[in-house]
């Protein structure tokens, strides 16, 4: 079998996910949490999500998904996106027994390949996504 290399876990794929609860689900509107311009994002597609029927796709923290701008610099607005999940106001239970919640659900701005569009992150982001997103832990101020 052959062993994963590195640059694919720079991108965001783990080796085994944290179970977290999905709650943000497709046309959901989040903040923008960094500096690039955008300030409301509109959730249109969650990357990884296999189909069910009559399932909505929903993406929880450390997900990456497809966003289009609905509030910020005319640039940007009415153009697919992929944005990162780095917080969610539902409360989740870690593997270490801790509850977290956030004020907000926001979202960070992002290449295909998970390079930051902005250069610094507003608030706090959540471990789970800092652990999956090498990059986002680098533009971080505080990881809760």
């Amino acid at each position: 079998m052959a062993k994963r290399s590195r640059a694919v876990a720079a991108v965001g794929v783990l080796e085994r996910r944290p179970n977290l609860p999905r709650t943000v689900v497709l046309g959901s509107l989040v903040t923008c949490a960094d500096n690039s311009g955008a300030q409301v994002l509109k959730i249109i597609q969650v990357h990884g999500i296999t189909a069910r029927l009559r399932r909505v796709p929903a993406a929880a923290v450390g997900d990456m998904m497809s966003v289009t701008v609905k509030k910020g610099s005319a640039d940007l607005r009415k153009k697919p996106m992929h944005a990162v999940l780095i917080r969610q106001k539902k409360p989740y239970r870690r593997s270490d027994g801790t509850w977290i919640s956030f004020e907000e659900t926001a979202a960070v701005l992002v290449t295909p390949e998970g390079d930051l569009k902005g250069t610094e992150i507003k608030g706090p982001v959540a471990k789970e996504a800092a652990e999956r997103w090498p990059r986002i832990a680098n533009a971080a101020s505080i990881i809760v």
